[in-house]
């Protein structure tokens, strides 16, 4: 009968818990950390989906950065074209899309849409 005591003991002792153990630090959505910037950027603006590789984002990106609306754009924000850390780049990219209205974000997609379509059609005639 003892050890019956001792393993109620026990259960009820492991049900309680210390008042540090309820504290836990709010947790940022482990998918979000994993994001690149340049993922959410693109996708805060529309230019593409959620879903898209991180590898086919960056491309994305870059034919973003190098629309001359967009170049434009960024040499506007950034003052002088000095941009020496990448992530000030992607601060510079952010703001000029940001500075863009719907009609010219969707004319960016257009444009970077026909540029994938044109090399995948030179990629094929090799």
């Amino acid at each position: 009968m003892r050890t019956f005591l001792l393993a109620e003991k026990t259960c009820q002792h492991s049900a309680m818990k210390h008042p540090k153990q309820n504290r836990h630090a709010p947790q940022t959505h482990p998918s979000a950390l994993a994001v690149p910037s340049y993922h959410r950027i693109l996708v805060k603006h529309g230019l593409i989906e959620k879903t898209l590789s991180i590898s086919d984002a960056y491309e994305v990106f870059l034919k973003v950065g190098a629309d001359p609306e967009v170049q434009r754009l960024r040499r506007e924000v950034a003052p002088g074209n000095k941009m020496k850390h990448v992530p000030a780049l992607y601060l510079a990219t952010a703001m000029a899309l940001q500075g863009m209205t719907k009609q010219e974000l969707e004319a960016l997609k257009l444009r970077i849409e026909e540029k994938r379509v044109r090399a995948t059609q030179e990629k094929l005639k090799r």
